[in-house]
């Protein structure tokens, strides 16, 4: 049942306040991900991590979050994504939170808890990203859905220029374990926000009728969440259902490319602050502003590639040349990453780290994508899939880059396994997916 409304002649735009709050959150699930990378340094020489064991715990995050996707996009789907995200943004604050107090209890297997707090800060964050999506879906139509997508997916980027310079001096001044202790409350206060504000677009209190009557006249599914508290409504996961998003040519397409635009992700939140570090010379403080600058450029991509996106759609009417030029541009200026192997200097690595990520960010439309190509009845199943196989790139990074820079002593080759995964992407969303369409179910 569909809440009252308020009326006005003119649309609010309570689509961009949600927009904006799922931006804070997301920036905040990033910074949560990356402290490790951040004070890692600092925490390997206390806790004495060699190289490759700091590789499994920067992996840890990834198994439990691919291995917790499927069952996060059910509960999206079965109990709506304001319980079920609400929830997990508490759990992932509380697990980051407990990572400071490692080391402290005599006796207690450094190295295995800290590998199992990364593991359960992974399942708590699983349903995020396709909550975020879910809320794109619901909230916005389809032709402010590029946009909107690029927004959330860029607080990946903003998270590190925010984040990683606070991280850097919470290190500097206070020690590693303040990051986790610091990170972890602000967490819990973006729980306390997302419960406060975040709502159906059908029942939203500040909601009016002109807005919601234009998001569904686009092509916002604005009951969405009111079908998951349906208890009529059949569920998401059926192994029929699962079979057929994983027997698509398109839906296998879009799951391999996101997986190669998430290893330049993984690399960026995990080893490269330790690579500035370890093979550049900075220090901790250095590492942390220097990061930043890639991170903006990625931001400032991301924005770019989202509203390139949907101003081409517009033009054009093509949703397959609106989503597909920005990504095919995007990931050729990405593999500027391998030059690096050749450079000197630091502020020219710095340089081309920020051209890389700038066209990452640009390319990074996957989430746009799904939004397009999910159906309707399982959009918290599709993105969970989807998100599941972006996030194979989070185990096989840290762990890959770790054994590189073990046998070899140096980051040369880690770069070139990085960036080779920017032509992957390319030929995934354009070779294998073909045009890109709403999958209709059997």
């Amino acid at each position: 049942m569909t809440a009252p409304v308020a009326t006005g002649t003119r649309p609010t735009r309570v689509r961009y306040q949600v927009i904006a709050l799922i931006f804070l959150i997301t920036s905040i699930n990033y910074a949560d991900r990356a402290t490790f990378a951040i004070a890692g340094n600092a925490a390997s020489g206390d806790l004495g991590l060699s190289p490759v064991q700091t590789g499994f715990i920067l992996s840890a995050f990834a198994w439990s979050y691919v291995l917790a996707q499927i069952p996060g996009g059910v509960l999206l789907d079965r109990f709506g994504t304001k319980r079920i995200y609400a929830g997990a943004i508490a759990i992932w604050s509380v697990f980051t939170a407990l990572q400071g107090a490692v080391g402290l209890i005599a006796g207690v297997p450094v190295v295995a808890t800290l590998f199992a707090l990364r593991f359960l800060v992974g399942s708590a964050e699983a349903p995020s990203f396709p909550g975020n999506a879910r809320l794109v879906t619901a909230w916005f139509p389809t032709a402010e859905r590029g946009a909107a997508s690029a927004i959330f997916n860029s607080a990946q980027y903003f998270s590190l220029v925010a984040f990683a310079p606070l991280m850097g001096w919470l290190v500097h001044s206070f020690g590693w374990r303040s990051v986790f202790w610091v990170m972890g409350g602000l967490g819990l206060a973006a729980a306390v926000l997302f419960i406060r504000f975040i709502h159906s677009p059908a029942r939203h209190p500040a909601i009016n009728a002109a807005e919601l009557a234009h998001i569904e006249a686009g092509g916002g599914l604005i009951h969405m969440e009111d079908m998951a508290h349906d208890r009529t409504t059949p569920p998401s996961f059926t192994w029929h259902n699962l079979r057929q998003l994983l027997a698509n040519r398109m839906m296998l397409g879009i799951y391999l490319g996101q997986y190669g635009v998430n290893v330049l992700t993984y690399f960026f939140v995990t080893w490269f602050p330790i690579y500035l570090v370890k093979e550049r010379g900075l220090n901790i403080m250095e590492a942390g502003f220097a990061a930043a600058v890639p991170a903006l450029c990625g931001f400032g991509g991301g924005l770019v590639g989202g509203f390139l996106s949907d101003r081409l759609l517009k033009r054009t009417g093509s949703i397959n040349l609106a989503r597909k030029a920005p990504l095919v541009a995007g990931m050729l200026l990405a593999t500027l990453i391998i030059a690096c192997v050749w450079v000197q200097a630091e502020w020219l690595v710095v340089t081309l780290m920020a051209l890389a990520f700038f066209g990452k960010g640009v390319a990074s439309l996957g989430w746009a994508i799904m939004a397009d190509v999910a159906p309707k009845s399982l959009a918290g199943l599709s993105g969970g899939v989807f998100n599941m196989f972006g996030n194979i790139a989070g185990i096989v990074t840290p762990i890959t880059v770790g054994y590189i820079v073990a046998a070899t002593g140096s980051f040369d080759l880690a770069l070139v396994f990085v960036g080779t995964h920017c032509l992957l992407t390319i030929v995934a969303f354009t070779v294998i997916a073909g045009p890109i369409r709403r999958l209709e179910l059997a």
